[in-house]
């Protein structure tokens, strides 16, 4: 099955592998891409044959966050998009497990995403930065609750405060990825672990993840509303979001090389 910005393959019985397809803009988060993967996820999350997903993106990179050419030119009503198909915080909401494969650069909104699954494994090509506050914006997608669950306090920090671009060996060190594949085994490594999962009766594993989710839900969801909070109460100066980013971009490309 196709849908439009989503390719949808179920490649073995139990699982379902979503790949952000817009590779032209690095799968950053169009209108169209929004809405057919959040559609996606709703689906697959609703499937009862599918025990467990994957989540990737087309080469080269896995996802680069908001579209910030969008966000300028529609400003609220591109965001408001995100109010009804939240697909940067949906894989969180959900009762499948999920599982990210990153294939390549992964920043902003594209991390928050990767964070929001269970967990994530990585192509050696896979880098990530939080650069936010970089672009003169803030996160609200749970950057500043689910990376420290991670990589701790004073490694979230450091990162979102810098917006330095972390490579593939560094982010299995610092214990952001799970795991670090050759690129071209990236795909059958991960369908490879959403199989292990789907092995788990259906019951067992809701119940499992349940755990994971609700144990911590206390402290999470006042850490997730303390941040949409000061996010929202933020105002960032859309005239510059261009040349913020494009700075960025260029600073991101000169710590890749």
């Amino acid at each position: 099955a196709r849908m439009a910005t989503v390719n949808v393959i179920d490649p073995v019985p139990g699982v379902r592998v979503l790949t952000m397809n817009r590779p032209e803009a690095r799968n950053a988060l169009g209108r169209s891409l929004i809405e057919t993967l959040f559609a996606a996820m709703v689906d697959a999350d609703e499937d009862p044959d599918v025990r467990a997903i994957v989540l990737t993106g087309a080469d080269p990179a896995f996802c680069a966050g908001v579209d910030l050419k969008e966000a300028q030119q529609l400003g609220t009503e591109y965001f408001a998009r995100f109010q009804t198909h939240n697909c940067i915080t949906r894989p969180a909401e959900m009762t499948t497990p999920i599982l990210a494969a990153i294939n390549g650069a992964t920043f902003t909104g594209g991390l928050e995403m990767a964070l929001a699954c269970d967990f994530m494994i990585a192509s050696e090509r896979a880098v990530f930065a939080d650069t936010h506050a970089r672009v003169g914006i803030l996160p609200g997608g749970g950057m500043t609750v689910r990376l420290p669950q991670r990589v701790g306090a004073a490694m979230a920090r450091r990162l979102s405060m810098t917006g330095e671009v972390v490579d593939a060996a560094r982010a299995e060190r610092i214990g952001l990825v799970t795991e670090v594949v050759v690129h071209d085994e990236l795909l059958s490594r991960a369908i490879g672990l959403a199989e292990q999962i789907a092995e788990v009766p259906a019951e067992t594993m809701a119940g499992l993840k349940q755990m994971y989710v609700r144990g911590t839900a206390g402290v999470t969801d006042t850490a997730l509303a303390v941040e949409l909070e000061i996010a929202r109460a933020h105002r960032p100066d859309t005239d510059a979001l261009a040349a913020r980013k494009a700075e960025v971009t260029a600073r991101n490309k000169s710590q890749l090389q």
